[in-house]
């Protein structure tokens, strides 16, 4: 495996050299390669300044299903509509529910992109489209069609809302979970009282969504249970009910994140600091919250 400095050479390659990594890439060996995708997904996700892109449309090709899946999921904030007919045809074609699964949570940026009219109708439907017919197939995997929903839930239509609730009704607890996940990412009020029950099951991961959602529709009702999970067993749903009060905002929740800010526990104090910003930046005086925000760097700065 190369040193992680020398993968630096991958960023934004020229046609020429995209072609000559081609040529190499296909005599490496599985493993190398599905270790230098990994590396290269890492290194992206920390470096934003990096771009492995011509890398990992080479690894869309690869016949390896993890490289595969590892490619798409480095592609993660690429915004061409050029994209879509790739990803719409991993979702429809590919052999690997991996590379299927992954394939439909990527087509959810291109939903919101449409939703926000940040890109043409066209590609919008084309990805719209390939997400729906997977969710309404009954025969569908079952992974393949909760990512699609996922997906699906930036769309407020009645449609998509009908698939959630229906996924609701699952008996699969992780298909049940997905539903919540798209509850909070639709914004929508209807599942209010649904999101409220999910707050206090005994899964984990259905608490961490609930809470999640919560904050992402908004629920100034949920406060109160979501300042007892800010104490909950699980540190991620703590964070998670942090989080969904910064989004909340109101000054009781104001004052549960201030008595969090002070908290010995490194990262409880650091989810609370964090949504302590995200309250006063959607909630608070913009001018003010700016003006303290170019200070503190200022004075970090001067410490450094």
């Amino acid at each position: 495996m190369p040193a992680q400095a020398s993968l630096y050479h991958l960023s934004n390659l020229e046609p020429g050299d995209a072609a000559r990594v081609r040529e190499t890439w296909i005599c490496l060996p599985t493993a190398l390669r599905q270790q230098m995708i990994a590396r290269l997904t890492q290194v992206a996700e920390a470096d934003f300044e990096v771009n492995f892109g011509a890398v990992f449309y080479l690894g869309l090709e690869d016949e390896d299903a993890q490289v595969r899946t590892t490619s798409i999921e480095g592609l993660w904030e690429d915004e061409d509509v050029g994209l879509i007919p790739t990803l719409v045809d991993c979702l429809r074609e590919d052999e690997s529910v991996a590379v299927r699964a992954a394939a439909a949570t990527s087509l959810g940026r291109f939903i919101l992109l449409g939703e926000l009219e940040k890109i043409r109708p066209d590609p919008h439907a084309l990805a719209y489209d390939a997400l729906l017919a997977v969710c309404q197939d009954v025969e569908e995997h079952v992974e393949i069609q909760r990512r699609a929903l996922e997906s699906l839930a930036y769309t407020n239509n009645e449609t998509v809302a009908a698939l959630i609730d229906r996924a609701y009704a699952a008996p699969e607890e992780k298909v049940h979970i997905s539903a919540i996940f798209a509850m909070g990412r639709s914004a929508d009020a209807r599942w209010a009282g649904r999101v409220r029950q999910e707050l206090f099951q005994s899964n984990p991961a259905l608490r961490y969504e609930a809470a999640r959602a919560c904050g992402e529709i908004a629920l100034g009702e949920a406060v109160p249970e979501l300042e007892e999970l800010a104490d909950d067993v699980d540190p991620q749903v703590q964070e998670a009910a942090l989080w969904a009060l910064g989004q909340i905002g109101g000054d009781k929740a104001r004052k549960i994140l201030e008595r969090y800010c002070t908290a010995s526990n490194e990262a409880t104090r650091t989810a609370a600091e964090a949504a302590m910003e995200e309250l006063e930046f959607l909630h608070g005086d913009l001018t003010e919250f700016i003006t303290r925000l170019v200070g503190d760097r200022r004075d970090d700065a001067e410490f450094d």
